[in-house]
């Protein structure tokens, strides 16, 4: 007897009910927060304003999710920011600067972790998919 494989997906693609117009928002929001620990974050602010003004337009769609995540990415990127920096100045003030060879990485883990969190939601936007 043949044994039948279950081959279906387990993340289905969603299809863009909403208008196209937020959907490219959506990707612009990303763009920003990409381009944003170039800017001192100065890009982020700007995208966390637009996203709060637009944020209505995606309530209870798939889109909303990726609003949330950049939001939470965000306020926890900033948090991290905060706590990274302090950890370095405290460490290379202790250390009369000789910390500061390896404190680097503290800030250095936040700038990659927050850069990953932005792709990985891109990525799911590009496919059309919510943030699960």
């Amino acid at each position: 007897m043949a044994e039948t494989i279950d081959v279906t997906p387990t993340e289905q693609r969603v299809s863009p009910k909403e208008p196209q117009s937020a959907i490219t928002l959506a990707h612009v929001l990303y763009g920003l927060h990409a381009l944003a620990p170039f800017t001192m974050l100065t890009l982020a602010v700007v995208a966390m304003i637009i996203g709060a003004v637009k944020r209505d337009e995606v309530r209870d769609s798939w889109l909303e999710t990726h609003f949330l995540w950049l939001s939470r990415t965000f306020w926890w990127g900033l948090l991290w920011w905060v706590v990274a920096g302090a950890a370095y100045w405290i460490i290379s003030f202790v250390t009369f600067g000789v910390g500061a060879i390896f404190a680097w990485i503290f800030p250095a883990a936040v700038f990659v972790w927050y850069l990953y969190r932005v792709l990985v939601g891109w990525l799911k936007l590009g496919d059309l998919k919510p943030i699960s």
